[in-house]
């Protein structure tokens, strides 16, 4: 869907770098190695989506950092469409319905910070019948076409592991009211 409407794949990078967590911030140079790209092809995508205000740049240093601009009027449907392109979206809901006693749940690792690797990594905290997960993994696998990885915790081990799993910076998906 979003390859067909942003012909430049070094743009749809970028935005799903920044839009499925828009607290990262990231430099040209780090961006050009992660992508495996020329700083010139995306310092041109990056001046790109700063001009239409998509992103907002600071000085850290002297290195200028990027990130998404979360004031932008189009933010939340470009959030949308990037996690919609993942599949994000069909995840949560293929999942989080039918599952048991789920207390909240975060996507960790590289989706977390906005790389798309392939593999999702999902935190669970409560109660679930794992069976039952792990047949909707695989059917929301198929649908959005990346490897999903999970680990069930109860609130006790979620503390002990806080700083292994690195929540500070995870995606949270559902949190119990």
């Amino acid at each position: 869907m979003l390859d067909s409407l942003i012909t430049s794949q070094t743009r749809i990078r970028l935005l799903l770098r920044f839009f499925l967590n828009p607290e990262s911030t990231s430099y040209l140079r780090e961006l050009a190695e992660e992508f495996g790209e020329s700083t010139n092809a995306i310092r041109v995508e990056l001046n790109r989506l700063e001009k239409a205000g998509l992103l907002e740049s600071f000085e850290n240093g002297r290195v200028k950092l990027y990130r998404a601009n979360r004031k932008h009027p189009l933010f939340p449907e470009i959030q949308s469409m990037v996690r919609k392109f993942t599949g994000i979206d069909k995840l949560v809901g293929e999942v989080l319905q039918k599952l048991g006693h789920i207390q909240a749940a975060y996507i960790v690792g590289d989706y977390a910070r906005g790389k798309d690797s392939g593999i999702i990594d999902l935190v669970l905290l409560g109660e679930v019948d794992e069976e039952y997960l792990h047949k909707l993994l695989r059917k929301a696998e198929s649908l959005i076409h990346r490897r999903i990885r999970y680990l069930v915790l109860e609130r006790e081990e979620l503390e002990r592991l806080q700083d292994v799993l690195k929540l500070d910076g995870a995606l949270p998906l559902w949190k119990e009211g």
